[in-house]
């Protein structure tokens, strides 16, 4: 029924549905910058080194990035509202546990609870939302409203984290979402609707299990291997496990009938290119953005909460221009929008290279702000490229995918930039040559992959009609951008 005719009733119980799911999202991505903001403060109180700080962050990402395919499959089996207030449950509970955690050790575990109940909510949001609009315009309008939360959240992360740790300490950073997960629960378990499909696959349990798994050894690798020397046994047994276990995991994929990650998608060279594209985004947008605070507080002397300010244009670049970026995909196409936002994301990082503790802060804003700009162009119109190479009734799972791809790449991107700096430190540089030297691989990466999207990121054969239809898979803000752009 369309709103217009709608009763009162129904139309307040849908305004409802999308404030509960539109808020639970909002925590999500408030909790992907916010932590930024706090990593000096973290550091000091938690007499962590650059080791900890990377395990904070990434505990976190792994998990939602391991998890997100899955959890909108497990959200269509056993009903999106079951599993959208459990992750919410879930997601307070950790966010409560992080703020009291005495030691690092605590507070990551913490953050992979907190993964965890992410990875769970965040796609049974959605799924929420879109079983609740089944009017076409109704639902672009919704989503578009989903979009604005996630792009909010983005945007409110690095000043609220500023602004709360300097304040109260790093612990306000995560308390902030008890109160909002109190609200979510109670009004959600009053006012939603429960949902679920019958035909959803199966669960792909040992190739989540192996996908977590093989992941988790590689960055464990990445990350401690600076510290234990990257020759240390541990270190050689977890990268030769990780590969291991990823290889296991391709032979999985490859027999099962209803896998995860059906292989047989990367036969399409636009999914193929379009996903090894936005791995890269990840790796150089998280990884670098690990370190923004970081430069302002230990090279330029800034206060955390001035640092939370300063790193602002990079996340206002990307809520500005993210909504237009699908316009100019579908005016310009895929290949020309995604290689342009490419080549300046890694200008801007490039530029970020050359930065030092003198430089002024008026030679520093623009090059974070290309960077945001830059990065704005390319993920709406990736996850768009790897939905128009496959066929309609796939267009959930393959944006699904890109956005999982996405926070792969940011795993490592954290993991590998981290490496870098302890490894030009461990040489006998300053820390602010380390960052420069990060800032400079992580340009180099981004510019290389414009160049491989400037010759690949074309059709190899004749794809599937477009016009997928939105489903649970769709499980973060990169699809949420592309049905915005398409609505603009």
């Amino acid at each position: 029924m369309a709103a217009s005719s709608a009763p009162a009733g129904s139309r307040q119980s849908r305004a409802t549905l999308l404030t509960v799911t539109c808020l639970g999202q909002f925590m999500v991505l408030l909790d992907n910058t916010i932590v930024g903001a706090a990593l000096p403060d973290m550091q000091h109180r938690l007499h962590t080194g650059l080791t900890g700080l990377q395990w904070i962050v990434d505990a976190y990402v792994l998990l939602v990035a391991m998890l997100l395919l899955s959890g909108g499959v497990f959200a269509d089996r056993f009903g999106r509202k079951r599993v959208y207030l459990t992750g919410v449950a879930v997601f307070t509970v950790a966010s409560v546990m992080c703020s009291l955690a005495p030691s690092v050790g605590w507070l990551v575990a913490g953050r992979v609870l907190q993964g965890v109940g992410a990875a769970a909510l965040s796609p049974a949001s959605l799924a929420l939302l879109v079983a609740a609009c089944p009017v076409p315009q109704e639902r672009i309008k919704a989503i578009g409203l989903w979009a604005g939360f996630s792009g909010l959240g983005l945007a409110v992360g690095p000043v609220a984290g500023g602004v709360l740790t300097d304040a109260f300490g790093w612990p306000a950073i995560f308390l902030v979402n008890l109160p909002i997960g109190v609200v979510l629960l109670v009004v959600g378990l009053r006012s939603l609707g429960e949902t679920r499909n019958p035909s959803a696959p199966a669960i792909d349990v040992p190739g989540t299990v192996l996908s977590v798994l093989g992941v988790g050894a590689l960055t464990y690798g990445l990350i401690e291997g600076g510290t234990r020397g990257w020759t240390a046994p541990v270190i050689l047994v977890s990268f030769t496990a990780g590969v291991a276990l990823l290889t296991a995991f391709l032979g999985v994929e490859a027999r099962r009938s209803a896998p995860m990650l059906p292989l047989r998608l990367f036969r399409q060279r636009l999914f193929t290119v379009s996903n090894t594209a936005m791995v890269v985004v990840g790796f150089a947008l998280m990884g670098s953005s690990f370190f923004f605070s970081q430069f302002f507080v230990y090279v330029q002397g800034s206060s955390i909460l001035r640092a939370g300010l300063q790193t602002l244009p990079v996340s206002l670049g990307m809520v500005i221009v993210s909504p237009y970026a699908g316009r100019l995909a579908a005016r310009y196409g895929f290949r020309v929008v995604v290689t342009a936002g490419l080549a300046l994301a890694g200008l801007g990082l490039l530029a970020l290279g050359t930065v030092h503790a003198d430089t002024g802060y008026g030679n520093v804003w623009w090059r974070l702000g290309i960077v945001g700009i830059g990065f704005a162009l390319t993920l709406s119109p990736l996850t768009g490229a790897a939905i128009q190479a496959v066929s309609p009734q796939e267009g959930g799972l393959a944006s699904g995918i890109s956005s999982t791809t996405r926070q792969i790449g940011a795993v490592l991107g954290v993991a590998v930039l981290g490496a870098v700096v302890r490894t030009r430190e461990s040489g006998g540089a300053s820390f602010e040559t380390g960052l420069n030297s990060a800032f400079l691989a992580a340009g180099a990466v981004t510019m290389a992959t414009a160049v491989f999207t400037g010759l690949w990121l074309t059709r190899s054969e004749p794809a599937a009609a477009p016009g997928a239809v939105t489903t649970s898979h769709e499980a973060s803000e990169q699809p949420l951008t592309t049905a915005v752009g398409r609505n603009r």
